[in-house]
C-alpha cells in the first residue's frame, strides 16, 4: 500500500508541475509582450526606449535577486545566467553599448517584437525549475 501511495503522489505532483511550469513561462512572456505592446503604443522614440530599457532593467534585477536566494540550485543559476546574458545583450543593443549598433528609432517596434520572439524561442532551450521560475515572476511583480 505504501508503494501505491508513493507512486500516486508522484504522478499527481508531476501532473501539477507541468501547468505551473507552463504558467511561469507564460507570465514572463506576457510581461515582455505587454512591454512590446506599450512600446508600440508610444509615439515618441525616447518613450519607446525608456519602456524597453525599464523592462529589461526590472527583469535583470529580478534575475539577480533570484540567483542570490539560498533555495536556488546551481543548475538554475546557470539557466538564469543564460537568460541574463540574452537580455543584457538585448539591452546593450537597444542602447548601442558593448560593440552593438544602436537600434534605430524607426526600428523600435520591430525590435520589441524581436525580443519577445527570441525569449519565447529560448524557453525551449533554457531550463529553470518551477520554483525558481515562480520566484522570478514574483520578483518581477514586486519590482514593478
Amino acid at each position: 500500500m505504501t508503494t501505491r501511495r508513493a507512486l500516486g503522489s508522484f504522478v499527481v505532483m508531476s501532473l501539477l508541475a507541468l501547468p505551473a511550469f507552463a504558467g511561469g513561462q507564460g507570465d514572463l512572456q506576457r510581461y515582455l509582450s505587454d512591454a512590446a505592446t506599450r512600446t508600440k503604443a508610444a509615439t515618441n522614440p525616447v518613450e519607446k526606449r525608456d519602456i524597453l530599457d525599464g523592462s529589461f532593467h526590472k527583469i535583470l534585477a529580478a534575475l539577480d535577486a533570484a540567483k542570490s536566494l539560498p533555495l536556488i540550485s546551481q543548475a538554475d543559476v546557470a539557466g538564469i545566467n543564460r537568460v541574463q546574458a540574452t537580455l543584457q545583450a538585448k539591452q546593450d543593443e537597444l542602447a548601442g553599448r558593448n560593440g552593438y549598433a544602436r537600434v534605430a528609432d524607426t526600428q523600435l517596434n520591430t525590435f520589441a517584437n524581436y525580443v519577445v520572439q527570441d525569449v519565447e524561442q529560448a524557453d525551449g532551450v533554457i531550463t529553470i525549475s518551477v520554483l525558481t521560475l515562480v520566484l522570478i515572476i514574483l520578483l518581477v511583480l514586486i519590482i514593478l
